[in-house]
């Protein structure tokens, strides 16, 4: 298959680069704009939990009331959700390196958004050193 940089990766290809492998260098610029653009830190929380859902669903399934079924279930889906969130960028930079891209793109979106917090900070605090007079 022959793709170009704006193409997206399709079927099984993008279920084996949700849950680790590696997409060609042809995606690059799509897989830039998955860790690193607009809704990643979402995506990549929904893309962890999916598979913990899929194997607590029986637990559901199980012959008794709600509560019991909910508290056979929250108790390991809570955590594993709140792990995800806490290691979301880790794992982000992670993929981004082992895409061959720059890991600070995770910062990118960031450091634009408070481009003027940044400049005013290096203004005032990290301005030029006055030279002792004498």
């Amino acid at each position: 298959m022959v793709s170009d940089s704006r193409s997206k990766p399709a079927g099984l290809q993008y279920v084996r680069y949700a849950y680790g492998a590696r997409l060609p260098a042809s995606m690059r610029d799509w897989v830039a704009n998955d860790l690193a653009g607009p809704g990643a830190a979402m995506r990549m929380v929904v893309r962890w939990s999916i598979p913990c859902i899929i194997l607590l669903a029986p637990m559901m399934l199980v012959p008794a009331d709600l509560v019991i079924r909910l508290n056979m279930t929250l108790p390991i889906l809570l955590p594993y959700i709140f792990f995800a969130i806490a290691l979301n960028r880790v794992y982000r930079r992670y993929r981004l390196d082992q895409h061959g891209l720059d890991p600070d793109l995770i910062n990118r979106r960031e450091r634009e958004r408070n481009a003027d917090l940044y400049d005013e900070y290096h203004r005032k605090y990290r301005g030029e050193r006055r030279r002792p007079r004498g």
